[in-house]
């Protein structure tokens, strides 16, 4: 990345802030921060106090914004999404508008200027979709697959992941939150299972794919599952919250109890990389990519769901104190 140009989309939130920190000792020329919350950016501005930082407001929704993001920029991150489940279900348009529109803009503003490689962060929820938010990761996964198809020089290339450790909005911060006001733990389904990975885990997946893709894969990092019960129950016993009692509150419309990181019908177009990805191939014929991964095995597995890899309760208990978010 030394003395290359980056832009952000979506970097003030927290996979933006771990990116930026890992990017700065790599010696970039300039990082671009593109979001739509003036607060965080003055919060990051303030932070590192890095001149090789820019902060552009903005929405990917809008076209002309992201052509002018996009000028002589190397490598672009996409990481803007609306991805809070119920906020999709609820607001289905908005979605569509943001993570679908929102990705094509990208796309249209990453060819038009030249830009070498486009990064395109999804979920595990784009897998086998139930939600309205993993219906349009899912879409904004085959715009960016199938944009390697057009005759042009940039490549872009995806990115899955499951539940980052901790990350705003997600389910350990609110438990953590609920303990400290002395509230019960609302679980909508004892047996529901998520894949988690740290953030550091998360920004060398992000680098994997920059520096190993040709264009046209998904990367998909090999993480361990937990159950939401387990989390809930190691939280409370770290904390010595026992009038705290963990609820059964029901599943929100849209989730699953368990997620997808490799679907059934991807399978056969998966391989096996190394001990920590799977790279799936993209389902129409890439002679360049198929000639590439042939010597890599394919995997071995119908599908890799959130219940083939559960950790134990006392595995959860180090992965959370390996983390930092018990004391």
């Amino acid at each position: 990345m030394k003395n290359k140009t980056i832009l952000i989309t979506g970097g003030t939130g927290s996979w933006g802030w771990e990116l930026v920190k890992q990017l700065l000792p790599q010696q970039p020329k300039e990082i671009r921060i593109f979001s739509r919350n003036e607060a965080l950016q003055v919060e990051m501005n303030h932070h590192f106090q890095d001149k090789r930082l820019r902060f552009m407001n903005g929405d990917i929704r809008d076209q002309e914004e992201l052509m002018q993001a996009c000028q002589r920029v190397d490598y672009v991150y996409h990481l803007a999404a609306l991805k809070h489940v119920p906020i999709c279900e609820n607001q289905p348009y908005i979605a569509l508008k943001t993570n679908v529109i929102g990705t094509q803009n990208v796309i249209d503003a990453a060819i038009a200027n030249g830009v070498k490689k486009v990064i395109y962060v999804s979920t595990d929820k784009a897998s086998n979709p139930s939600s309205t938010y993993g219906m349009t990761k899912a879409i904004g996964e085959r715009l960016i697959i199938q944009a390697n198809k057009r005759d042009v020089i940039t490549r872009f290339v995806c990115v899955r992941s499951g539940n980052v450790l901790g990350s705003t909005g997600s389910v350990i911060p609110l438990f953590k939150n609920q303990l400290q006001q002395g509230l019960d733990l609302g679980v909508t389904d004892e047996q529901m299972t998520r894949f988690f990975l740290s953030l550091e885990e998360a920004i060398h997946l992000l680098f994997t794919a920059t520096h190993k893709s040709l264009g046209g894969e998904t990367f998909v990092l090999k993480m361990p599952s937990c159950r939401i019960m387990d989390i809930a129950e190691v939280l409370r016993e770290e904390a010595g919250a026992q009038a705290s009692r963990i609820v059964t509150i029901g599943m929100r419309p849209g989730e699953k109890r368990y997620e997808m990181l490799v679907s059934e019908m991807e399978s056969d177009r998966a391989i096996d990389l190394n001990d920590q990805y799977f790279v799936i191939l993209p389902a129409f014929p890439q002679e360049e990519l198929q000639a590439f991964y042939a010597a890599y095995p394919k995997v071995d597995f119908a599908s890799f769901h959130s219940e083939s890899v559960v950790l134990t309760k006392e595995e959860t208990r180090v992965m959370l104190r390996a983390g930092g978010f018990l004391s």
